[in-house]
């Protein structure tokens, strides 16, 4: 019998990793093929430091090729055209086409800037943290800040899905602009599509809400929730103040010397509109175990992937697909190709728990949600000066993971287990009265 090919669409957290995982579930049994459009993986949740210069980009990137050489993984850097999933292949933007047998697409999202006039550092007047180049540019427009101080409005877009790294970096800048005794130059606000402080997507983790509430009026950063951004200009941010029932309260034009604002995400180009495959929006449809519904030899995680909202919002609101949680996919998918391949059903489930630190520079606020959708077994916040340590170690680690080509080392697991945090869902056990 041929080695099964299973083929990895994506090289970045959960790509990377799921190739890595692959790898030491099947030994030389399985062909694994990673896709990417870069040569680079980059450790994004590092970006804000980027973007203040407290990290090199090259600091936190890792060259892949010799990684995945170095671990039996073939490699292309050439980028996916369009996923055929009727055909079981992969079109490449270089004219060639991989065959497949199983497919697990990680690609992560499209950042939907053009959704919103001026949004972007391409062509637009905002910064980004969302990609290694968006990081770099908008250092450089921070530093244009630091020498003319102005207005700043940090937070995120209608339909965002990603909330923390605009938590993080609004403090993280203010923390920047003190260290550099010029904070009292630059009044911050806070704007979001959120119903409230530290709704996050997930309808509050603990009391996110009253801890960052607290911690921006310990800074000074004034906020707007339920806010729509209509468009922005060079300076200037118009934004529409959102009443319960969706109607516009009132518009505000709002000036900036400086801006950071999330975009929202969509499907990549080479998945969107595949029938049966993707939402309307672009996001990968999937079960349960992450496979695909139509087509059950295709599986998703991370970012990519349909995950409905937690509950209607005056302005939409995306639910994030923290690291953890990506990680407890990419542990699922693992094993239910294993159970298919040896002539099962897959019956793996993602915990979908999460763990989030959100670095504020000189602290932070940490969560763990068990699962990260509620209602929840666990709803857990807190902040201390730990939480910006923790951040730094986990950075080295999982660059570490990467640079050596491995998905989750024994004693990584063992930590998780003393923790009682899982990957994979248990089933539900009886209890004594």
């Amino acid at each position: 019998m041929a080695k099964p090919k299973i083929v990895v669409l994506g090289a970045g957290l959960g790509g990377t990793i799921t190739a890595f995982a692959l790898r030491e579930k099947f030994g030389r049994k399985a062909e694994i093929i990673a896709l990417s459009d870069t040569d680079t993986y980059t450790f994004v949740p590092s970006n804000p430091w980027v973007a203040v210069r407290w990290r090199e980009m090259e600091e936190v990137q890792v060259d892949l090729p010799p990684v995945f050489k170095k671990r039996g993984i073939e490699f292309s850097s050439a980028g996916a055209k369009k996923v055929v999933p009727t055909e079981n292949r992969v079109e490449l933007n270089d004219g060639t086409s991989i065959a497949y047998d199983y497919l697990v697409i990680a690609t992560g999202p499209e950042l939907a800037f053009d959704e919103i006039a001026g949004l972007g550092p391409e062509g637009g007047f905002t910064q980004s943290v969302c990609t290694g180049p968006h990081a770099k540019v908008a250092a450089d427009a921070f530093d244009r800040l630091v020498e003319n101080p102005g207005p700043v409005i940090i937070g995120a877009v209608q339909g965002a899905s990603c909330f923390g790294p605009a938590y993080e970096f609004a403090m993280i800048v203010d923390t920047e602009l003190r260290r550099r005794r010029i904070r009292d130059q630059v009044p911050m606000t806070f704007v979001s599509s959120e119903p409230y402080i530290g709704h996050m997507g997930l309808d509050g983790v603990g009391d996110t809400k009253g801890l960052l509430e607290s911690r921006m009026r310990d800074r000074d950063i004034k906020w707007v929730t339920n806010a729509r951004i209509a468009s922005v200009e060079d300076g200037m941010m118009h934004v529409e103040h959102v009443a319960e029932d969706g109607s516009v309260a009132k518009t505000q034009d709002m000036p900036f010397a400086f801006s950071m604002m999330l975009p929202a995400f969509r499907g990549v180009s080479a998945v969107r509109g595949v029938e049966g495959l993707v939402n309307p929006r672009g996001f990968i449809l999937a079960d349960k175990h992450q496979r695909n519904p139509t087509f059950p030899n295709v599986y998703s995680l991370g970012v990519c992937v349909a995950i409905p909202p937690t509950g209607p919002t005056p302005v939409p609101v995306g639910v994030p697909k923290t690291g953890f949680m990506i990680e407890s996919m990419m542990t699922a998918i693992v094993e239910n190709i294993a159970e298919e391949l040896a002539g099962s059903e897959p019956s793996h489930e993602a915990s979908w728990n999460a763990i989030c630190l959100a670095d504020f520079g000189d602290g932070g606020v940490a969560f763990v949600a068990q699962p990260q959708i509620p209602p929840r077994n666990v709803n857990w916040a807190g902040q201390g000066k730990w939480v910006h340590r923790a951040k730094v170690m986990f950075e080295r680690y999982f660059l570490y993971k990467v640079r050596t080509g491995q998905s989750e080392p024994f004693y990584e697991r063992l930590g998780l287990k003393l923790l009682g945090i899982g990957k994979l869902k248990i089933r539900p056990q009886r209890t004594s009265k």
